[in-house]
């Protein structure tokens, strides 16, 4: 690692499963390099776009992909989201689908992005990546006011070319701008 402008913050990276997952790549590299020290928690449905193997070479730390499994971290009786959360300086949750921003804005808790969440204390950043029908739906837009309500910063997403080929709103936005946010909110900006 190197010293910059993250040197030795604590910054969780949560991925959830929308193709855009693969930028979670790019933005723990960049935080790291910028001097993070960074964890990674990821839902079931990011397993299908990026591997927890390449996400713990990228990150220097086991992944934390199951509440249930007691190897991603050294937690205390096996209890890794609750780690996490009194661990992180920082939560940005990116790649987030409209049923991540959906369990979110419920407080669901039934993986282990989700429980670690509501149980953090963290400043939360949230980087939402899926089609524009499913950003402009009614219900997603109300989930992302709540979460907005309670603090939460919602970042994008911004028109581009999406998945399915379309040009719409619903494409991440860069991991440098999901950098700076982080930055941002730790004041190393």
């Amino acid at each position: 690692m190197t010293n910059g402008a993250l040197s030795d913050r604590r910054v969780l990276v949560s991925v959830g499963g929308s193709v855009a997952a693969f930028k979670a790549c790019d933005v723990v590299t960049e935080l790291r390099r910028r001097g993070a020290d960074v964890r990674v928690a990821m839902t079931a449905a990011a397993g299908n776009f990026v591997r927890a193997t390449l996400m713990q070479s990228l990150s220097g730390h086991a992944v934390a992909a199951s509440m249930w499994d007691g190897t991603a971290t050294d937690a205390e009786h096996g209890m890794v989201h609750l780690q996490l959360a009194g661990w992180a300086e920082a939560h940005m949750v990116v790649a987030a689908s409209a049923d991540l921003i959906a369990k979110l804005a419920l407080g669901l808790a039934d993986d282990v992005v989700t429980a670690t969440a509501l149980a953090s204390r963290a400043p939360m950043i949230v980087a939402p990546a899926m089609e524009g029908t499913m950003w402009e739906h009614p219900a997603t837009q109300a989930n992302a006011a709540a979460l907005m309500t309670r603090g939460c910063r919602i970042l994008g997403p911004v028109r581009g070319r999406l998945a399915s080929g379309k040009e719409d709103t619903g494409r991440m936005v860069e991991p440098d701008a999901i950098v700076a946010a982080i930055e941002e909110s730790l004041g190393a900006r």
